[in-house]
């Protein structure tokens, strides 16, 4: 049999749904994925703001248009609270360093080893 801990799909778990939430460490997750999450928005509205003061004609809305689709569909995409993949979302936040550890104050440490696991994944496989 294969130990969890050496499984290269679930970070240490032999799943996803593996991996239990205390309602403590629910909270401190919650506290830092919309911290992320308003970050990343305010980022997209000044971006939004500056892209709008360079309109000059009809055409110049539509791309300002797609840029907010695309980044929505971008955003959409990353922020899912669901615990079976709460690991995977926090750890693309730390590599993307939307979020620190320190934010993260209160997860056990397999929950941080794995979240470090999967950033450094993420940051190989864009290498």
């Amino acid at each position: 049999m294969r130990n969890p801990s050496q499984s290269p799909t679930h970070y240490g778990y032999a799943s996803a749904s593996d991996v239990t939430w205390s309602r403590a460490e629910k909270a401190v997750a919650r506290r830092a994925y919309d911290a992320a999450l308003e970050r990343e928005l305010r980022e997209v509205m000044e971006d939004a703001r500056q892209r709008a003061s360079r309109i000059r004609q009809p055409s110049d809305v539509w791309g300002l248009e797609q840029y907010l689709s695309q980044r929505r569909k971008e955003i959409d995409r990353k922020y899912q609270f669901r615990t079976s993949h709460l690991t995977q979302v926090l750890g693309e936040l730390l590599r993307e360093k939307r979020i620190s550890e320190r934010e993260l104050r209160g997860l056990h440490e397999d929950k941080l080893k794995s979240m470090r696991s999967f950033a450094k994944l993420l940051t190989e496989s864009v290498a």
